[in-house]
């Protein structure tokens, strides 16, 4: 719990800052809380507040970080480098609301596309606990791997900064997209088929 109020925290404090350096203006309020659309959305110098969040984490076209990572099955998962089907990386965690919002449509989509794509849930079990971690997957009826980041390793190389996070990698290991917090359902499985 204490863990969750430093996030919260830390998230208000960048807020604020924003907030300054836009002066307050309406446009960097509504900028800030997301009310604007694109172009409003976008900071002074047109790049986006996701764009800006992202900055220095691995961009589509790069190669994946290279991790191991034991999932609740009790199994070793790899990634990075050649694979036999693309992946799909959902970072997450159990209090999160949208990855509440998100989770039965990965489902679907994971049992509707799992002979040509795996989908790796990552449960940033650092800033979670693991039995909720537990009850969130049974809850949810997950069917794929669920792999934990007990020290946020594999979150901090992909730069993490939102939940849920989720990082679409080709068969080359070569990252094609990064998508921080909630899309449709419609989008991601337009991404999805793109991947394939």
């Amino acid at each position: 719990m204490k863990r969750n109020r430093w996030i919260l925290s830390g998230v208000l404090l960048v807020l604020l800052v924003l907030v300054l350096l836009d002066q307050g203006t309406r446009e960097g309020w509504r900028s800030v809380l997301g009310w604007a659309g694109s172009e409003a959305a976008a900071g002074k110098d047109g790049q986006s507040l996701a764009a800006m969040a992202a900055e220095g984490a691995p961009k589509p076209g790069t190669p994946s970080p290279s991790f191991s990572l034991t999932g609740l099955d009790g199994k070793r998962y790899d990634v990075g480098g050649k694979r036999d089907k693309p992946l799909l990386l959902n970072f997450w965690a159990s209090w999160c609301d949208p990855c509440k919002e998100e989770a039965p449509e990965l489902v679907k989509l994971a049992d509707k596309y799992k002979d040509s794509l795996d989908v790796y849930g990552v449960n940033v079990t650092f800033y979670d606990k693991l039995d909720d971690a537990k009850a969130f997957v049974q809850n949810y009826g997950y069917t794929f791997p669920v792999l934990l980041d007990e020290k946020e390793k594999v979150y901090s190389q992909f730069n993490g900064v939102a939940f849920p996070t989720n990082v679409l990698i080709d068969e080359n290991g070569i990252i094609q997209d990064v998508i921080l917090g909630v899309i449709s359902p419609e989008e991601l499985e337009a991404k999805i088929k793109k991947l394939l």
